[in-house]
């Protein structure tokens, strides 16, 4: 295997598209805006890719991004140590779509402070405020105060894809059905947008969150892992 760095967005599309709902954030980065963010390397054998790595640092932590021939990865597994969480890759297509109606409201910049109150009541935020200008976020307010909300990590127009997340219930109004209709308006805008795939990522654990994201038409898409690796 060889190791290069890849500059070019046709190279990389191409690998991705192999499996593209799979691949979806990583789509998703060749946007301009967050591909300045990336480096991406490839393993080549016999001048074909066999596998690739997307670093992305455009957050407050690094992320980085695998596909491909388990030989090829070998870096992240000689190197680095980490406790795998299983999880779910979630998509959406159109004709699955079941909508649920609720009093939300559409979320914008001026809503930032706000979302990461509510953020910080969960585990696991990966909400950043440069997140919500150009994303689609939705929630519903009880007595003035932002009670839950959800909406993406990414939305690609160029490529036609985006990443539902950010889903979130305040703990003392969970079980009403709150964070099913704030989904349900955040799809619901992406659908209008003309997004094609729509995808989450959520723990195979999380059981109530599956029940939400099937009542409204995602389907189990993958198993793979994520988690926090230490060099």
């Amino acid at each position: 295997m060889k190791v290069v760095e890849l500059t070019g967005k046709s190279q990389i599309l191409a690998y991705l598209e192999t499996d593209r709902l799979y691949s979806a954030y990583a789509v998703g980065d060749l946007e301009p805006a967050l591909f300045a963010h990336c480096e991406w390397f490839g393993a080549e054998r016999e001048g074909r890719l066999q596998a690739l790595a997307l670093h992305y640092g455009g957050l407050g932590f690094p992320i980085v991004f695998l596909m491909g021939d388990a030989d090829g990865l070998g870096m992240m597994r000689d190197f680095y140590e980490w406790e795998p969480l299983p999880m779910w890759r979630m998509a959406l297509w159109p004709e699955s779509s079941r909508p649920v109606t609720g009093d939300c409201v559409s979320l914008t910049r001026d809503h930032a402070e706000q979302l990461a109150a509510l953020y910080a009541c969960g585990e696991g935020n990966a909400f950043d405020p440069v997140q919500v200008p150009g994303g689609a976020f939705h929630g519903i307010f009880e007595d003035g105060r932002l009670v839950a909300a959800a909406g993406t990590h990414l939305i690609s127009p160029t490529y036609g894809v985006a990443a539902v997340g950010n889903v979130l219930t305040h703990p003392g109004c969970r079980g009403q059905g709150c964070a099913t209709a704030a989904t349900s308006a955040v799809v619901a805008e992406l659908q209008g947008r003309g997004i094609r795939d729509i995808v989450l990522n959520v723990s195979q654990k999380n059981a109530t969150a599956i029940r939400i994201y099937e009542r409204l038409g995602f389907e189990r898409y993958c198993s793979f892992f994520e988690g926090s690796a230490v060099r």
